[in-house]
């Protein structure tokens, strides 16, 4: 998936027209724990708490030029996504449903009321909510905004862009970035093409989770059961193909993190940052985490992708100290 550099531009310029660019800090206590420098990317930072937000408002601008008879949309999630779509569609005067499971983020689903959505409850994981939102879309006629878009990925890959000028002089080996139906990563490889830097990406996926990894390593789309109760943001059962296809494309690896590495992961940016991530957000961290030995001494970005969290699942994560 590729992008001219005035779609890039323009998809900037939209953004920033709403938020200001999120900072990207090398923590010290990070290095120390880790061995290695650490830029951590702060898209915990945009107004709804998460780089989703990016996706939803180049999406929109879009809809609303080029199809501006459509009045009420609607879409599943697990929260991040969501907001992102009653965020934007809220800026452009349309009507918002969403979809999510039952026993989802009580917060998420708060923030969404918030912003004017109409939340529906069906199923038990992201994939029945899915389905049963594009069945709701076709009985009442209206248009489904998919979880995965290159509309989507243009704006996302605004937050790697980001990154990777801010350190161009120095850029890291390689970047962690969280997969959940694959936004997040086709993003960062459309803004290393946009950058032309060499960093190695690799993608982090749920050990609870493992569609992609599984799909990664055999070449070809496997699904795979949903099993993680931290890291709802990557509760992904079945991949989208053209997201496997940038993953195939352009990722070095793809790893799987546990909850319990996720859930330290989330206490160590608590504590060397003072920043709160939800578990896919930490996703990335553990990867580095996990495989800090290989990148020792060296330098390594990781995407703080959102701290959208529960406050009494983030209690309890911290309790585990």
């Amino acid at each position: 998936m590729r992008f001219t550099r005035e779609e890039i531009e323009a998809a900037r310029r939209t953004i920033h027209a709403t938020m200001p660019p999120t900072p990207q800090y090398a923590w010290p206590l990070l290095a120390e724990r880790l061995g290695c420098t650490v830029w951590v990317k702060h898209e915990n930072h945009t107004p709804a708490g998460a780089f989703k937000l990016r996706g939803g408002l180049t999406y929109f601008e879009t809809l609303a030029r080029e199809h501006p008879e459509v009045r009420h949309v609607i879409s599943a999630t697990r929260g991040n996504h969501g907001q992102s779509v009653g965020f934007a569609a809220r800026r452009h005067g349309i009507a918002a449903t969403i979809v999510v499971p039952h026993g989802n983020s009580v917060e998420k689903n708060a923030a969404m009321r918030a912003l004017g959505v109409t939340l529906v409850e069906h199923g038990d994981e992201f994939q029945t909510a899915s389905e049963h939102a594009a069945l709701l879309a076709e009985r009442d006629g209206l248009h489904r905004v998919p979880s995965f878009h290159r509309e989507l990925v243009r704006g996302v890959a605004t937050a790697y862009v980001e990154f990777f000028e801010a350190l161009a002089s120095t850029p890291p080996e390689v970047l962690f970035v969280p997969i959940g139906l694959g936004s997040g990563f086709a993003g960062a490889a459309a803004a290393r093409a946009h950058c032309g830097v060499s960093t190695r990406l690799v993608g982090v996926v749920s050990a609870h989770a493992t569609a992609y990894r599984d799909s990664f390593r055999a070449r070809q789309p496997v699904d795979a059961p949903v099993g993680t109760r931290l890291a709802d943001g990557m509760a992904c059962r079945t991949p989208v193909p053209e997201a496997l296809e940038v993953i195939l494309r352009e990722a070095d690896d793809v790893v799987a993190v546990t909850d319990d590495e996720v859930a330290l992961a989330m206490r160590a940016l608590f504590m060397d940052t003072h920043n709160v991530a939800e578990g896919a957000g930490a996703a990335a961290l553990a990867a580095a985490m996990q495989q800090q030995t290989r990148w020792h001494g060296r330098a390594v970005g990781v995407a703080l992708s959102g701290g959208n969290v529960d406050a009494s699942m983030f209690a309890g994560v911290l309790a585990e100290r």
